[in-house]
């Protein structure tokens, strides 16, 4: 399946497992041969898009296919690519929960033995910046470090993996977790996951679990 295609079924995918509302949220997808970034427009329904709809730009940010203005956040997802040579794909979402924390500008902690292992230590919080500016790029770029999914002060959420389907599985899980520390936090103190146990749940999820690893 080629890169415009995954993005169109990506699109839908978002919408219609809650992960934003009507036209919010971006996804972008790098070809490993090409080297292009191929991402979806600006301000256009996900059920309605089609191929011809996506944009490719080179990491300079030069458009070199398509014919519709891409994403008004082009520039985070090449900021977060250009720093990450690893990742290829970025999703930006808008989910109820994890925005939750946005506007607290609260990071999440590893509560659950899937934030550990999918998501890795505390997920940060970027300091706020107006959508579509390079200070929000930048900003996101700096929380997200290393890690896989970051916060957007009063906005979102970016996801990041070296697939879609493995940023999808993170924009699930952070939204999870969001949805049972909130829960949590209404009844008591949750209990953090140390650093040390995050760690090594963290390998093993990355190198030792599946039919695949040993």
């Amino acid at each position: 399946m080629n890169c415009k295609t995954c993005l169109v079924d990506a699109g839908k995918r978002m919408l219609h497992s809650g992960l934003t509302v009507d036209t919010w949220g971006n996804l972008s997808l790098r070809d490993p041969e090409t080297g292009l970034v191929y991402l979806t427009p600006s301000a256009m329904p996900y059920d309605v898009l089609t191929e011809d709809d996506i944009v490719a730009a080179r990491l300079d940010g030069t458009v070199v296919e398509g014919t519709r203005k891409p994403t008004i956040e082009m520039e985070m997802h090449l900021e977060i690519l250009r720093a990450r040579p690893e990742l290829r794909a970025v999703i930006h979402t808008h989910p109820i929960d994890s925005q939750v924390f946005a506007v607290l500008r609260r990071p999440i902690p590893p509560i659950s033995d899937e934030a550990a292992q999918t998501l890795g230590g505390t997920v940060s919080v970027a300091e706020y910046g107006l959508p579509g500016s390079p200070e929000l790029a930048e900003n996101a770029v700096r929380a997200l470090g290393n890690g896989c999914a970051c916060l957007l002060a009063n906005h979102g959420a970016v996801c990041v993996g070296a697939s879609l389907e493995q940023a999808f599985k993170v924009c699930t899980v952070l939204e999870v977790t969001a949805k049972i520390y909130r829960m949590a936090l209404a009844i008591g103190e949750p209990h953090v996951i140390s650093d040390d146990l995050v760690a090594a749940m963290r390998d093993f999820a990355v190198n030792h679990y599946g039919q695949d690893k040993r």
